[in-house]
C-alpha cells in the first residue's frame, strides 16, 4: 500500500507479525518535550475544527502533554472502550500484516518522534501522527468498527488485486477525511488532525475541492502523497461511512472500476456533490510531488 512508513527502523527484535517493543523508557526528555510541544499546539488549534468524537477519544484515553504515551497503558484504556490495542512496528509493514492487524483490532504505530527541524513536515509518519492522529477515534465504537471492516476488506482486496483501489478509501477517509456537523465541516482524518498547517488549510483555504463522499468516485481518484490535498471528501456521519462500507460488495465494484480511467485530482465531475469548488491556486503555484 502507499500508506504507512517510508523507512524501516533498525531493530533487533522484530516478531513474526512485525511488532517490536515500544521501549518507552528509552525516550529522552527532548523526545517527550517534542510530543508536548506538538500536543499543545494541536490542542489549542483543534477545538471548533475537529470532529467532537476525536476530542472525546482524546479525553477518554487521557492523552496529554505529559510526554509520549506508553502503548501498554494506552492499550489498556482503549481495550476497555472498543477492544483495540496499539502495537509498535519498525516502519513499513507488508500489506498482509497491516490488514491482519487491523482486522484483529490492533493498530500499528511507529515509535520514533520527529526532530525540531521536522516539526512542520516530515516524509514518514511518526508516533505523533500515528498515535495522536489515529488513536483517539479508535475509542469511538462506530469508527472502531469501520477500521476493523477496512482490515477485513484489505485481506479480500489483496486476493483480488485491488489494494490500490482500497488504499484510496483509506487515504480519503482515515487519513484526510472531513465530516459534516451541525456547526459546519469538521476534520477527522489523522493526516490533517496531526498537522498544524493542514488543520487550517483543509477547512479555510479556497484552493481544495470539498466533495460529498462517493465510494466509487473516491476509489478512482488520484491523490498527492507529499503535500496538502487538492480534494477532500466529506462524509455525513461515521454511521453512514460504516454502513456504506459494510453494505457494499467490493468484489463487483472492483470489477466495475477496472476498465474505467482514474480521475485526475483537480477534476470535477457532473455527478459530484460539490460543497466547495476549489481554485486549486495552492497546487498550481507549486511544483507538485508524486501522484498516486
Amino acid at each position: 500500500m502507499t500508506i504507512g512508513h517510508a523507512a524501516l527502523e533498525s531493530v533487533d527484535r522484530i516478531a513474526a507479525d512485525w511488532t517490536i517493543p515500544q521501549d518507552w523508557e528509552r525516550y529522552t526528555a527532548a523526545e517527550h518535550g517534542m510530543w508536548n510541544r506538538l500536543f499543545d499546539r494541536q490542542a489549542q488549534l483543534l477545538p471548533g475544527r475537529v470532529a467532537p468524537e476525536f476530542l472525546a477519544g482524546l479525553d477518554m484515553l487521557r492523552m496529554s502533554k505529559r510526554g509520549i504515551p506508553n502503548f501498554n497503558e494506552l492499550s489498556e484504556r482503549l481495550m476497555k472502550a472498543t477492544g483495540w490495542r496499539v502495537v509498535a512496528v519498525p516502519g513499513l509493514v507488508p500489506d498482509n500484516i497491516f490488514f491482519d492487524h487491523l482486522a484483529n483490532r490492533r493498530f500499528v504505530a511507529g515509535r520514533f518522534i520527529r526532530t525540531p527541524d521536522q516539526i512542520d513536515y516530515l516524509t514518514e509518519p511518526d508516533i505523533f501522527h500515528d498515535v495522536f492522529g489515529h488513536v483517539p477515534l479508535l475509542a469511538h465504537p462506530v469508527f472502531a468498527d469501520y477500521m476493523e471492516a477496512y482490515g477485513r476488506g484489505g485481506q479480500r482486496a489483496a486476493g483480488l488485486g485491488a489494494i490500490e483501489r482500497l488504499s484510496r478509501l483509506y487515504w480519503y477517509t482515515v487519513e484526510f477525511g472531513l465530516i459534516r456537523s451541525a456547526e459546519g465541516l469538521r476534520i477527522y482524518g489523522a493526516g490533517i488532525v496531526s498537522s498544524f498547517g493542514e488543520s487550517i488549510f483543509a477547512l479555510d483555504d479556497p484552493s481544495p475541492n470539498r466533495l460529498g463522499f462517493d465510494l466509487a468516485r473516491l476509489m478512482r481518484t488520484k491523490y498527492r502523497i507529499d503535500d496538502y490535498q487538492q480534494n477532500y471528501f466529506v462524509i455525513d456521519s461515521f454511521d453512514d461511512l460504516l454502513c456504506k462500507t459494510l453494505e457494499t460488495d467490493f468484489g463487483p465494484l472492483y470489477s466495475e472500476l477496472e476498465p474505467i480511467p482514474d480521475i485526475e485530482i483537480e477534476e470535477i465531475l457532473p455527478s459530484d456533490r460539490v460543497l466547495t469548488r476549489g481554485s486549486q491556486a495552492y497546487a498550481r503555484a507549486k511544483v507538485l510531488p508524486q501522484v498516486m
